[in-house]
């Protein structure tokens, strides 16, 4: 199977399995397939997916609506576990795992941004944006700081004891990338973060997650339709018809 790489921002072209692989993987795909039951029928939604992303490597996930992304971010995450095959962050097997494990694994390793935000209403963007590193143990004071810290770099000092129903669009999906940040993981799971924005938002929020990510060194997986998301990706998949293709 072979992938899309980008040489330059919007000139894609084809390269070989070995362009996005790293000598120290930080995420590896084998043979992951799984489907959901309909009544007494199996429908299979990912058949046999392989791939491979080095540490500080951003990349794109393409597909349909209804192809998949969703469902490999979930399994990746731990969220749900794969029917076969093999799914492996930082040397850990996650089809192994019970699902307390997976939950530790998650909340230590994984950092996510949606497509709505999934802010808490009840907390502050203070609040927010530190309970990620407080369930990772730091103390309040830490996770404030980190937190604080975060909310600067987004342009959101300011916002800091606002409640969630009260920002805009943009400014929850920034408040949504702090808190993906704040507890220091290996791997940011992005679902369609420009989705529910408008055009000049959405760039906005992409520059922010592009720099913020990188500057840090992070893996970034981000699932998307976007092309301009694409063009910024060191690699791009695409999922269709349950399998992960070249472009």
């Amino acid at each position: 199977m072979s992938f899309v790489t980008n040489s330059t921002k919007g000139n894609l072209h084809t390269e070989a399995p070995a362009a996005i692989h790293s000598e120290r993987p930080l995420l590896m795909l084998r043979g992951v397939t799984h489907g959901y039951r309909e009544g007494d029928r199996l429908r299979p939604v990912l058949q046999s997916i392989d791939g491979d992303i080095g540490e500080g490597r951003f990349v794109a996930l393409l597909g349909q609506s209804g192809s998949g992304k969703s469902t490999l971010l979930n399994l990746i995450a731990g969220l749900d576990v794969a029917d076969s095959g093999s799914i492996i962050v930082r040397n850990l097997e996650l089809i192994r795992l019970r699902e307390p494990e997976r939950t530790l694994f998650r909340r230590s390793h994984i950092g996510f941004v949606y497509q709505f935000f999934n802010l808490l209403p009840t907390l502050t963007v203070l609040e927010n944006v530190a309970l990620p590193a407080e369930l990772n143990g730091f103390s309040a004071d830490e996770s404030r700081r980190r937190a604080v810290t975060l909310l600067e770099e987004v342009g959101l000092a300011d916002r800091q004891d606002s409640y969630p129903d009260s920002l805009s669009g943009g400014e929850q999906q920034r408040v949504a990338l702090a808190r993906a940040l704040v507890h220091d993981p290996s791997l940011i799971l992005a679902d369609e973060p420009t989705g529910n924005l408008d055009s000049a938002t959405g760039r906005h929020i992409l520059d922010l997650l592009d720099h913020a990510v990188r500057r840090r060194g992070k893996t970034l997986l981000v699932a998307t339709h976007s092309r301009e998301v694409a063009e910024r990706a060191d690699a791009v998949w695409e999922l269709r018809d349950g399998r992960l293709m070249s472009r």
